[in-house]
């Protein structure tokens, strides 16, 4: 019983595929191709789907790649303006610490030693 459903299901999917289509009537093979056909169908509109699903994906990326290119492009000149002001303001600061000596530089220096080994006895 099992293997008898088994064969069948195997020689239609060989009709299928187009094989062992010798013994098949002009009703028969008119249903194959109207099962082809539908099949055939809903692969056409699952690829298409796919493909506006990419193509809207890709727009997107797109966009977003071009706004980032523009960041990109106005950066330097943002970065260019931000130094100029960092060293305009650097210079009126060194010209205040220049004008007032009042605070000394600090000297972060220190005098440290290390002495390695036992101590001996006087």
């Amino acid at each position: 019983m099992l293997s008898n459903e088994v064969d069948e299901r195997t020689r239609e999917l060989r009709q299928l595929n187009g094989e062992e289509l010798h013994g098949l009537g002009v009703e028969e093979l008119k249903k194959l191709e109207k099962s082809l056909e539908g099949g055939l169908g809903r692969v056409l509109k699952t690829k298409d789907e796919r493909f506006e699903r990419e193509i809207t994906a890709l727009e997107r990326k797109e966009t977003r790649l071009t706004e980032e290119n523009l960041w990109l492009k106005q950066r330097p000149q943002i970065v260019n303006t931000s130094s100029q002001t960092q060293e305009q303001g650097q210079s009126s600061e060194s010209i205040t610490n220049n004008g007032s000596s009042a605070v000394p530089p600090q000297d972060y220096s220190s005098d440290t030693s290390l002495k390695l080994g036992l101590p001996f006895p006087d």
